[in-house]
């Protein structure tokens, strides 16, 4: 237990020097991150300026698979956990998914990265960090972390399988649809995944929520 909290915080202090050094990169103009987030761009919107259609099934997937509908699903767990008295997931899911918007946006407004000027899509705010990315990163993480313990271990791997491939696909969305640049998802990536570690470290030991946290104590036994 105490070897994966360790890797845990590690591998979270890696992903927050790679925010850091994204955010540093993009306000300092580095050559080499501007190349990359321009060339990407600029193949997105000459593609999608072509293909519509491409367009408008990369914006439905964006929509359908976003951070909101993560938030839904999180909400029937949540409600679910306070059924069965498991406050410790319910409190888990309302910090790591719920508030993970709050974290977004407080992110967004303190870096003030403009959106790209060829967005092929319209989108409110800021554009560093990707919320999408961030909000799907965590809500995975945590809604993994909550089913894994009480699914079948031949599921596991497929959950594992598509959890991974819907953060990808979400974060490439994104940059399909121009409304950000390679280093607005890989730094939306990196703070969810910095916030999924926070949020277990706040909320440890998350039982399985088909367990309550405590078993009520049994009539005249003082233990």
């Amino acid at each position: 237990m105490r070897s994966r909290k360790a890797w845990r915080v590690a591998t979270a202090a890696l992903a927050l020097a790679l925010y850091a050094l994204l955010w540093a990169g993009f306000a300092q103009q580095w050559h080499w991150l501007t190349v990359i987030d321009g060339f990407a761009l600029h193949r997105s919107h000459q593609y999608g300026v072509a293909h519509p259609g491409w367009v408008t099934f990369w914006n439905v997937f964006c929509w359908i698979l976003g951070p909101g509908a993560f938030r839904l699903v999180a909400l029937v767990v949540i409600v679910i956990a306070l059924s069965r008295r498991n406050l410790r997931v319910a409190l888990f899911l309302v910090i790591s998914v719920e508030l993970s918007g709050v974290v977004g946006e407080s992110a967004k407004a303190v870096a003030n990265r403009p959106r790209p000027a060829v967005s092929l899509v319209s989108a409110p705010t800021t554009s560093f960090p990707s919320g999408h990315a961030l909000g799907v990163m965590a809500a995975v993480l945590a809604l993994l972390t909550v089913v894994l313990p009480i699914a079948h271990p031949r599921l596991r791997v497929w959950l594992i399988a598509i959890g991974a491939i819907i953060v990808v696909a979400i974060g490439v969305g994104r940059v399909v649809l121009c409304v950000h640049y390679v280093s607005d998802v890989l730094a939306g990536w990196a703070l969810g995944y910095v916030w999924y570690v926070v949020c277990t470290l706040m909320v440890p030991q998350a039982v399985p929520i088909t367990a309550a946290d405590e078993t009520p104590a049994v009539p005249g036994n003082s233990r």
